[in-house]
């Protein structure tokens, strides 16, 4: 007698836990990509990928490699123009390295109230008196998103 053990590739559901390369690129190019690198883990449900990236992985199964277009704003909403916020010198001396230059362009890192995180803001503008607006929007807010992934391992 002989036994077929054919076992059907793992698929995504909510809270797996999976290891993937994955690519998120804007109008302008790749935001984020992990192809020529090491691969990323993540859970789903757990905050680390936006809801509408998650809902694209749901289903797939390991070793899919797959590419999704998402709509201008569907990933990470809109553009919020209440993000936009001018910091004053003397806040950025005591979070960072005081009397430090920026330009229009530069990422700073901001620690998130609890001290536990991070966040980024671009530097819009600089005033004469030191001051700089940030948009603290996420870079690819507002935009079509193309999200490409290729599933390593679900768990």
């Amino acid at each position: 007698m002989t036994f077929s053990t054919h076992i059907a590739p793992v698929a995504v559901g909510p809270g797996a836990f999976l290891t993937l390369h994955y690519r998120l690129a804007g109008p302008a190019g790749d935001v984020i990509n992990t192809f020529a690198g090491k691969p990323a883990t993540l859970s789903l449900g757990t905050g680390q990928l936006a809801p509408a990236m998650e809902r694209c992985l749901l289903g797939l199964t390991e070793g899919a490699h797959a590419h999704f277009e998402l709509a201008a704003g569907e990933a990470f909403g809109e553009r919020n123009a209440g993000m936009q916020q001018w910091v004053a010198r003397k806040l950025l001396d005591a979070m960072g390295e005081p009397g430090a230059c920026h330009s229009v362009g530069d990422v700073l890192h901001f620690p998130t109230p609890d001290g536990q995180g991070s966040y980024a803001g671009v530097v819009l503008q600089l005033r004469d008196d030191g001051a700089v607006l940030f948009d603290f929007n996420h870079p690819l807010a507002g935009r079509p998103v193309t999200f490409e992934v290729q599933l390593i391992g679900v768990l």
